[in-house]
């Protein structure tokens, strides 16, 4: 009788342990994270027909202060993005080799090239199809570091080694796989600063599924800067020439 009563209480036992068993045999690897990731945001076949994009956007820089924003990626790693505010237009280039700017806002009116630390952002920022699409190819390393929740939501968390070393964190909801979430270290005026990104309004444009909305901040500042896309054009034509930096003005003479 005890031995039955074992028996039942060791079978009890194992079927109240089987949830949490099929739970943990079911959690996904990193491949199948980035699989389900790839197709919910088109597939990869529909991103890698893409040779451009053009977003419209609106920056939101503090309390009344917006400024009309574009910015255009082509590829290979080419991307150009323009923005103005109080009658001035600011420009931060990046041509597959050399990054420049104009920035007006700065007393500069002329192009100039950019320094080796403004130059490493932008050249991240140019890659249309982002880190985690070809990954192995770019050099970059993917791993799948566990769980995490934002904001009340379960995300799978994603840290990537780019090339050059730096490490970015992506977190991709649970359940429909996007990008809700990207962190990471970089460098602004010579200082480490941690930023942190709000990604969603996810929209389908082209069969392609595509963020609308992104909130950044650094970690400690109070605020911020959020971007509003208000407009995206797929493969629009792009002459080479608009990522090139042009040559200064040569002044008038008197």
């Amino acid at each position: 009788m005890k031995i039955g009563r074992f028996l039942a209480l060791g079978a009890a036992l194992a079927l109240l342990a089987l949830p949490a068993f099929a739970q943990k045999a079911a959690e996904l690897t990193r491949d199948e994270v980035l699989a389900k990731h790839y197709e919910a945001i088109g597939g990869l076949d529909n991103w890698k027909k893409v040779g451009s994009i053009k977003f419209d956007a609106k920056m939101t820089m503090g309390p009344g202060v917006e400024a009309p924003a574009t910015m255009t990626l082509k590829r290979p790693n080419k991307i150009r993005m323009e923005f103005t505010f109080q009658g001035m237009t600011g420009v931060q280039a990046f041509d597959g080799t050399n990054a420049w700017m104009v920035m007006p806002f700065m007393g500069k009116t002329d192009p100039e090239a950019m320094t080796d630390e403004q130059s490493k952002n932008i050249k991240e920022q140019a890659d249309l199809d982002g880190p985690l699409v070809d990954w192995e190819a770019d050099g970059n390393k993917v791993e799948l570091v566990g769980k995490e929740e934002v904001e009340g939501t379960e995300t799978y968390k994603l840290q990537v080694t780019l090339k050059n070393g730096d490490v970015r964190y992506h977190f991709l909801d649970s359940e429909v796989f996007l990008q809700i979430r990207q962190s990471g270290k970089t460098t602004i005026q010579g200082q480490e600063v941690e930023i942190e990104t709000t990604v969603g309004d996810y929209k389908e444009v082209g069969g392609l599924v595509i963020p609308h909305s992104f909130e950044t901040s650094a970690k400690g500042q109070p605020q911020g800067q959020t971007i509003t896309v208000t407009a995206v054009e797929i493969d629009p034509e792009v002459a080479d020439e608009l990522f090139v930096m042009p040559e200064k003005k040569a002044p008038v003479a008197e």
